[in-house]
């Protein structure tokens, strides 16, 4: 008789700046259910994997900078109403800030066919975000320290990440490093982003793509109910 597979333990941290920009933006999928998602990507390569909390890495969205203006920082609050109150407990969403540079940033200039002049270079109004890539690595860390997990899964294709997966596989040998990147599937007709080897190279395992299908399916109910109002998907969503 087959023995039982022990339960791992599994904790989730999700870089939301790259994964809105690496899979997200421009899609019909923002309103995306990242538990659900990511949930399935795990069992899919270790079923053995329970996973206890999802931890939601972003940075509150500007108005003044935004597409949509206020549409857009209520439509991130809306999403992250929602999955606080569908998932209590297991969702947790930390925030860190953006950084305005007033008096604008020296850049090449773009041209194409053309290639990189450090001479020719305009200024431009730049919006950094800030604090998520530390805030991340922090809690990764301390999250091993702890004792309660047996798997970390990283969901980032930010070479960033690569210090704190560094550390903690040299600290706690015996952690599982999962790494999952959310960037599209290869498709030789079109030019897409690299996966990042770095991380891959300190994951005891690694799925370097999300399919549109996997996104699709795990879309959150257009309504979801809260304690208060209920949280809607946005119209421009």
């Amino acid at each position: 008789m087959e023995a039982k597979r022990q339960k791992l333990r599994t904790a989730i941290y999700i870089d939301g700046y790259n994964l809105y920009y690496g899979r997200l933006r421009g899609s019909s999928y923002k309103w995306l259910d990242v538990v659900a998602l990511f949930q399935h990507v795990v069992h899919t390569i270790a079923p053995e994997s329970e996973v206890q909390a999802v931890r939601f890495f972003t940075a509150p969205a500007l108005a003044r900078f935004a597409r949509h203006g206020d549409q857009s920082m209520i439509a991130q609050n809306e999403y992250h109403r929602a999955l606080e109150n569908k998932y209590p407990g297991l969702f947790t969403k930390i925030l860190g800030s953006h950084v305005f540079e007033k008096d604008g940033t020296e850049l090449p200039r773009f041209v194409a066919g053309r290639p990189f002049d450090r001479s020719d270079s305009v200024r431009v109004w730049r919006l950094v975000e800030k604090k998520t890539d530390v805030n991340l690595a922090i809690r990764m860390y301390r999250d091993a320290v702890s004792g309660h997990y047996d798997q970390l899964v990283l969901v980032s294709n930010d070479s960033d990440a690569e210090p704190v997966l560094e550390a903690i596989t040299q600290d706690f040998p015996a952690m599982r490093i999962g790494v999952v990147m959310p960037i599209s599937p290869p498709d030789p007709a079109r030019k897409g982003r690299p996966s990042s080897a770095s991380l891959s190279g300190l994951a005891h395992w690694t799925r370097d793509y999300i399919r549109d299908d996997e996104l699709a399916q795990c879309q959150l109910p257009e309504i979801v109910p809260t304690r208060k109002k209920p949280a809607r998907k946005p119209a421009h969503w």
